[in-house]
């Protein structure tokens, strides 16, 4: 029986070859090839930035991080091996583990500048009065922050420093969503109860 026209059946083998390629390329390039890993370079990158990018959701960082994936990637090559799957999936695993390494290395960054900000945010009209206030609930709100767990003061971060939806940290941090939404509740009420306490 033979296909309607415009319509061609679909040929495993054929499939299959561009991840024999790819597989092959860095297998290549694990005994020094720069070539193979230039042209594996040249297949990967467009597909790696957008896994990066999905997660960073900037364009510059997503670039670095495309280049710390590739030089992780030249350095690791000669342990390669297509048996533990294909080079492309390693490739894409590499750059979602990268990218979500630099959220979270991002986060720590921030929580830290947001303490020390508002500890030395220092209003040039304010009194004497007001300073000593806001120092003080600044160091409350720093002491509160610590008390939550590392896993709360990601969400909490993603969610008010960056501004990502529950769905896109569930997807970011690979949990599910109602994790997500229970760790911000928790985070939350204890950031409460500990400022107040404080």
């Amino acid at each position: 029986m033979t296909d309607p026209p415009g319509r061609q059946r679909s040929d495993p083998h054929r499939a299959r070859e561009p991840r024999r390629h790819e597989d092959a390329l860095l297998q290549r390039a694990g005994t020094g090839d720069r070539r193979a890993f230039a042209e594996f370079y040249d297949l990967l990158a467009p597909r790696v930035y957008a896994r990066i990018l999905s997660v960073l959701r900037d364009p510059a960082q997503s670039e670095e991080v495309v280049q710390e994936v590739f030089l992780e990637l030249w350095q690791s090559a000669v342990a390669y091996r297509s048996s533990r799957g294909g080079a492309a999936g390693w490739a894409l695993h590499r750059a979602r583990e990268r990218a979500i390494d630099r959220v979270r290395a991002s986060q720590s960054d921030r929580l830290r500048d947001i303490r020390v900000g508002v500890r030395d945010l220092v209003p040039e009209t304010d009194p004497v009065a007001d300073l000593i206030e806001l120092r003080l609930a600044s160091e409350r709100l720093g002491l509160a922050l610590t008390k939550l767990s590392m896993l709360q003061q990601q969400a909490v971060e993603l969610a008010y420093g960056h501004g990502y939806s529950h769905s896109q940290i569930a997807e970011l941090l690979g949990v599910p969503l109602g994790t997500v939404k229970s760790r911000l509740h928790d985070a939350i009420a204890r950031l409460r109860q500990e400022y107040e306490s404080a």
